[in-house]
């Protein structure tokens, strides 16, 4: 499957729309001879609408230059992410690969045809004085079926290739001067579908606004990062890990703003996704980690960095294959739906949310006091995941608080950071320990892991080192006064 950015702009133009002179605008400095595209498009989505009402869209078109199955995803701005396979990847079902881009979204629906759109298009190339073309110019004329009804305008598109953002904005200005207007929807599927397809809906409905907007982040997140975890992706695991935590936090800090008979089994289970995320996200940061660590020590230290390579690479195709069979299950998707009936609930009696921001730093702060007195590593490790929820506490009431919110989050998050480096050391020589075991059972020397032991005790000395900094800036009382 290949992905592509396309970037373009939209107008609504009349029927009788004539395209103005472009050359010099915007460094145009010619216009191509225009080609003229039959493109007959079938539009694909539940019947419910669940891509169009996540600004996703998917087809089967024939014509133009581009004929296939296209997924178009939201991008940055004016930009959006175009998913495309071949025509025979599919005739009237949708492909297995684009199926699972959009799974989060649909999760069991069927996918239906709801539109159908053909388009006459008239395409002028606009180029410069190395003939490049830096944009396209289409001219459409739409005739769309649905089950409502037909109907047909007239718009037109310029959509970036070789050129700029300046382009774009020189040639609009140009268009608009002829008549033109800035398209009055988001894309030809969104005017075909007309009022089935509902306006966003927004806030006001008497939840704390902030709690709202921080729980649905991380439902959306969660749904974001899944067709990149489908596919493999590291950093994708890392985010929805990240995701799934805070959402599972949030639900417990500020539990009395959702519906106590959803919001405990929830956490329940965001734990499961979390914990099967982390097989593989732990895996690949230990690899990483240690890797890097033998890589530096001589030749004698070979069998030792393959022994912990292929076991982190076992651990984590294991954890992936668990993560890829759950995220294709019942109860994943279940978990999925129980997440928007979740945080689209009425608000629950909660009291003024930043007494609970106080409660979880004033716990973190007790447990890292007790850690201090005992010097037990596992009360360490309770302190680092305290400071974590304490942090995105912060984080859903920081957005209000301008610089010192922000820089209180920073001040956490550096905090949390060198207790999860010392953890990071424990889980390291815990490992080391079970890799020498099998090492010497199987006749092989131990000392080089004795050696990467002490290793990580020295990397968990030198993080605990820091840790008086962290702590005292992450406790600065000017940091925490705007909590009252």
């Amino acid at each position: 499957m290949e992905s592509a950015t396309e970037t373009e702009r939209k107008y609504d133009v009349p029927a009788d729309f004539e395209l103005p002179p472009l050359t010099g605008v915007g460094g145009v400095s010619r216009t191509s001879d225009a080609e003229t595209h039959d493109l007959d498009a079938t539009y694909f989505d539940t019947e419910d609408l669940r891509l169009a009402r996540h600004r996703q869209t998917l087809r089967r078109r024939t014509g133009g230059s581009d004929a296939g199955w296209h997924l178009k995803t939201p991008g940055d701005g004016a930009s959006r992410t175009e998913h495309r396979l071949p025509l025979d990847a599919g005739t009237d079902e949708v492909p297995g690969p684009l199926q699972a881009e959009v799974r989060a979204i649909v999760r069991d629906r069927a996918l239906r045809p709801v539109a159908r759109l053909r388009t006459r298009r008239l395409e002028t190339p606009l180029c410069d004085d190395d003939g490049h073309t830096l944009a396209l110019v289409a001219q459409d004329t739409v005739t769309a079926e649905t089950d409502a009804g037909r109907q047909r305008w007239h718009e037109l598109e310029v959509e970036l290739v070789d050129g700029g953002k300046k382009v774009l904005s020189a040639v609009e200005r140009a268009l608009l001067a002829a008549g033109a207007t800035p398209a009055g929807g988001p894309s030809k599927l969104a005017r075909a579908l007309g009022d089935r397809l509902p306006a966003p809906a927004k806030g006001g409905d008497g939840r704390p606004e902030p709690v709202l907007a921080y729980a649905r982040a991380q439902r959306d997140a969660i749904e974001a990062y899944d067709p990149g975890v489908r596919r493999g992706e590291a950093e994708a695991v890392h985010k929805m890990r990240v995701a799934t935590r805070r959402l599972r936090s949030t639900l417990r800090t500020f539990k009395a703003w959702f519906p106590p008979q959803t919001a405990k089994p929830v956490t329940d289970e965001l734990k499961w996704l979390a914990d099967l995320l982390g097989e593989v996200r732990d895996a690949q940061v230990q690899s990483h980690k240690l890797l890097a660590t033998v890589d530096r020590e001589g030749s004698e230290f070979t069998a030792v960095a393959q022994r912990i390579r292929d076991h982190l690479a076992d651990a984590e195709t294991r954890g992936r294959a668990a993560l890829t069979e759950a995220l294709d299950g019942e109860r994943y998707l279940r978990l999925l739906d129980v997440l928007d009936a979740l945080v689209d609930a009425p608000a629950g009696s909660g009291d003024d949310p930043r007494r609970r921001v106080r409660k979880a730093l004033k716990k973190a702060d007790g447990l890292l006091d007790q850690a201090h007195a005992d010097g037990v590593d596992a009360e360490l490790h309770d302190a680092r995941k305290a400071y974590k929820r304490a942090r995105y506490a912060v984080e859903v009431l920081a957005p209000g608080a301008g610089k010192t919110g922000a820089k209180l989050v920073d001040k956490l998050t550096d905090l949390q950071d060198v207790l999860g480096a010392h953890q990071d050391s424990v889980v390291a020589r815990e490992l080391l320990r079970e890799l020498a075991d099998a090492a010497r059972s199987a006749g092989e020397d131990g000392f080089p892991y004795g050696v990467l032991h002490a290793r990580q005790e020295r990397v968990g000395d030198d993080t605990l080192a820091q840790l008086p900094t962290a702590e005292a800036a992450s406790r600065r009382r000017k940091l925490r006064r705007w909590l009252g």
